[in-house]
């Protein structure tokens, strides 16, 4: 018996990866992801799953959902399918790009601000003042003064999330320059830029990677708003906004005009706030010891 137990070698256990334990333990986080991967796929392979949005066939207006036309026709014969799956592109790319860009700006200007206290009095009075200004009206005054098109739609909606990113890098900077380890590299000759980012920006990232992903979720939402209003993009670019709002008319006969745009709306700004609660809790050292 002895014998055979020695000739057997022991076998490892399987370690798995940290992605999958994660995974595992946080399953909003996979939920989120793979709803937005399905619709980043949906956007970037438009052209191929989906037909013109902006074809008309006035013989076809207002047709009802069926197997021919999957998400019916609007008042002008234009298929609802392919209009929301470009609608797609535009949400998602104003989402990233303005939390890619918000982000990237409240980065530099809450590390500023946070370590350099006599820009942080003139810097913060002027985000409070940004800030006091309701976003959807900022963007609407931005975009009247301007011609209308995407990038200003996007850059009017980068300008009031910049200040909500200062204010939280801002606060993080002003909790780590208190730290042991913080007051240990200034003592040893570490100033400047290398105690901002070998120091501090890094323990910045978590609580930043959380709140981009609010951003991007807020961005879509007001992006419809606009386009909703009338002052978003352009009526011939099909966004989701815009397809409620030429619909809203019609609502009564065709409710598919609307509620299909504005249900893909909401699976895309909940799979986002599932994906940032689920970073939330993973990134948080509080949170994630009771996972």
């Amino acid at each position: 018996m002895s014998t055979v137990a020695a000739g057997i070698e022991a076998v490892p256990p399987r370690r798995r990866s940290p992605a999958w334990t994660a995974v595992r333990r946080n399953p909003t986080i996979a939920v989120g992801a793979s709803i937005l991967g399905v619709l980043v796929l949906m956007a970037v392979f438009a052209p191929l799953i989906a037909g013109d949005p902006l074809a008309m066939s006035p013989i076809d207006r207002l047709r009802p959902p069926s197997a021919e036309v999957w998400f019916g026709t609007d008042q002008y014969g234009r298929d609802v399918y392919s209009r929301t799956i470009y609608g797609a592109r535009v949400s998602l790319t104003v989402g990233i790009v303005v939390a890619l860009a918000a982000t990237a700006i409240g980065l530099v200007v809450g590390l500023v601000c946070g370590y350099f206290r006599p820009v942080d009095a003139v810097v913060m009075r002027v985000m409070d003042g940004i800030m006091a200004i309701p976003s959807i009206l900022l963007a609407i005054a931005l975009i009247t003064l301007t011609q209308p098109g995407l990038r200003i739609v996007m850059v009017a909606i980068v300008i009031p999330e910049v200040p909500r990113i200062v204010r939280l890098v801002r606060s993080v900077v002003l909790s780590i320059r208190e730290q042991p380890y913080v007051e240990s590299a200034i003592a040893g000759g570490t100033k400047g830029p290398r105690l901002l980012f070998r120091h501090i920006l890094p323990n910045t990232m978590a609580p930043i990677i959380v709140q981009a992903s609010y951003v991007c979720a807020s961005a879509m939402l007001v992006e419809a708003s606009l386009s909703f209003l009338g002052a978003g993009v352009p009526p011939e670019i099909p966004s989701w906004g815009n397809i409620i709002s030429q619909g809203r008319s019609f609502f009564q006969i065709a409710p598919w005009s609307i509620l299909i745009p504005g249900a893909f709306l909401t699976v895309t700004i909940l799979a986002v706030n599932l994906l940032g609660d689920g970073l939330r809790d993973r990134l948080d050292p509080r949170l994630a010891r009771r996972l």
